[in-house]
C-alpha cells in the first residue's frame, strides 16, 4: 500500500481517459508520475498536457516497463483496456520490485479472480480516475468527489504523530483554500474548538494547489 502524505513515484500503464485523469490528479497532488502508452498519437497528447513523464511503448514488454524505473517506484497501476495486459504488467513490476503496490483494472467478466495477485482491483464500469487514485493510496486517504470544478472532497485518516494531532482547528494553520468539514465522529460539522485526533477520519475540502500541504498536516 502506498503511504499517503508523502510524494509518490507512480507508474501508470495506459494513457486512455482513466489513465490520463489518474495521472492528472496525482500530478495535482505533487506526485512523480510516469505514463506508458503504446499509441504514439496519444503519447503526444499526454506529453502536451505536462502531467507526467510519458514513455512511448508497450508496458507488457519488460524493457519498456523498466524505462519507468519500477525498482524506484511506489505504485504500478495497470489501467489499459486489456485485463491480461494489466495483470502481466502488475506481475512483471512486482518481480522487478517486490515492495510495489499494484493496482489492476479488470472487468465484470473476470471480476475478483486476480484480487489475490495484486494490491487493489478496480472495474471499468466504475473505474473513474478518483477510484484509481483511491486504489493507489490505499485505505487511509479517499477522494470522494470533485464537487465543484476542481475542488476536492477527501476523507483522510489522521496519522499518529502528524503535526495537527492533539490541536484544535483554531490552533492549526491550515492553508487558505482548505476546510475541515466534519469532526472525528462524523456526526457534526467541525468547529474552531474541534480537536484533531490520531486514527480518526475527517472530511476535508481543498483546492488542488493546497491538498499536499493539508496532507502534510494530517498525515505527516
Amino acid at each position: 500500500m502506498a503511504t499517503p502524505g508523502k510524494d509518490l513515484r507512480v507508474i501508470v500503464a495506459g494513457g486512455g481517459t482513466v489513465g490520463f485523469r489518474t495521472a492528472e490528479l496525482l500530478d495535482e497532488r505533487g506526485h512523480d508520475v510516469f505514463v506508458i502508452e503504446k499509441d504514439p498519437v496519444r503519447c503526444g497528447e499526454l506529453a502536451d498536457a505536462y502531467v507526467a513523464t510519458v514513455i512511448d511503448g508497450d508496458a507488457t514488454i519488460p524493457s519498456i516497463l523498466r524505462q519507468a524505473g519500477p525498482e524506484d517506484a511506489d505504485v504500478v497501476a495497470g489501467l489499459t483496456n486489456d485485463v491480461a495486459a494489466n495483470l502481466a504488467i502488475c506481475m512483471m513490476a512486482q518481480q522487478m520490485n517486490p515492495s510495489l503496490h499494484t493496482v489492476l483494472r479488470t472487468d465484470a467478466r473476470v471480476g475478483d479472480a486476480h484480487a489475490n495477485l495484486v494490491g487493489a482491483v478496480i472495474y471499468p464500469e466504475r473505474a473513474s480516475a478518483l477510484l484509481a487514485v483511491n486504489a493507489i493510496y490505499g485505505g487511509d486517504v479517499r477522494s470522494l468527489e470533485h464537487a465543484m470544478g476542481e475542488l476536492e472532497i477527501i476523507e483522510v485518516r489522521v496519522e499518529e504523530g502528524a503535526p495537527a494531532v492533539g490541536k484544535s482547528l483554531e490552533e492549526i494553520s491550515f492553508p487558505s483554500g482548505s476546510l475541515i468539514v466534519s469532526d472525528a465522529a462524523g456526526s457534526r460539522v467541525a468547529r474552531p474548538a474541534t480537536v484533531i485526533e490520531a486514527g480518526h477520519h475527517y472530511i476535508v475540502a481543498a483546492e488542488p494547489s493546497v491538498t499536499d500541504e493539508v496532507m502534510q498536516l494530517l498525515r505527516g
